[in-house]
């Protein structure tokens, strides 16, 4: 299984990669930033009649019936796991402060916290700097470029998705040795994270006349805002949103 998860991750990464390079304008309509928009699309509606049919049904009863303590030791457990990475990239973004903060995390919450079940950091004001590795690609001046929607995964960008051979490579629950475990975790994690977005997603499916594209657009600014840590400039400053924010942001 953990094999098969690696090579997926690489597949979908090569596709994007693949994408770009034979060239994606669909049109001279084309959203610059969405050329992939009839394929995005295309995947989403796959993605969308997933999430109705077993994600979204099982995140409700995880929701509903799991005692609310053990859901946010779940959290917990898997946002130490996460800051370990952060750790990592805030020191491969030079940001000297937040990488500090995000490894006594790390030892407080492991220790302390008993593998992270309990958040004891936070209390004492170690705040979490959650990065990764596509926002270290962009803080080094990496153009995001066109908006991807990835089958299971969802919405992304060339240059996140270049990144997922690593990520995969590098997750700690990918990792683990015993099969069972590892398959647990890996289900556990996907719907902790599902139920923490229902209250958004049915938000948004309210309120949003078009949802493919407000996902979108919303996305594209939540990384860009994620990159330039809150404030971005204006977009008419820079020719690629997400160009340079070393150079010009930090």
């Amino acid at each position: 299984m953990r094999v098969s998860f690696k090579r997926w991750g690489m597949g979908v990464a090569l596709v994007a990669l693949t994408v770009l390079s034979t060239g994606c304008a669909t049109g001279p309509n084309a959203n610059p930033k969405d050329p992939l928009e009839p394929m995005n699309r295309s995947i989403t509606r796959f993605n969308d009649a997933l999430d109705d049919n077993v994600l979204k049904p099982v995140a409700v009863g995880y929701h509903d019936y799991m005692p609310q303590p053990v859901q946010t030791g779940v959290g917990n457990f898997f946002h130490n796991l996460s800051d370990v990475f952060s750790t990592l990239n805030n020191g491969l973004q030079l940001k000297g402060r937040q990488t500090a903060e995000s490894l006594m995390r790390v030892v407080v919450n492991t220790t302390l916290g008993i593998y992270g079940i309990f958040d004891v950091a936070t209390p004492i004001g170690l705040e979490r700097h959650p990065e990764d590795f596509g926002q270290t690609l962009g803080y080094w001046g990496v153009p995001n470029g066109p908006y991807l929607v990835l089958p299971v995964l969802g919405p992304s960008t060339i240059r996140d998705a270049s990144v997922i051979p690593l990520e995969f490579s590098t997750d700690f629950v990918n990792k683990h040795d015993v099969v069972a475990e590892r398959n647990v975790a890996s289900v556990t994690r996907i719907v902790d994270k599902r139920a923490s977005l229902l209250q958004t997603t049915d938000l948004l499916t309210g309120a949003a006349l078009d949802k493919y594209s407000f996902t979108r657009d919303s996305y594209l600014q939540y990384r860009r805002n994620q990159i330039y840590d809150g404030n971005p400039p204006d977009e008419e400053e820079l020719s690629d949103p997400s160009a340079e924010p070393a150079l010009q942001n930090h």
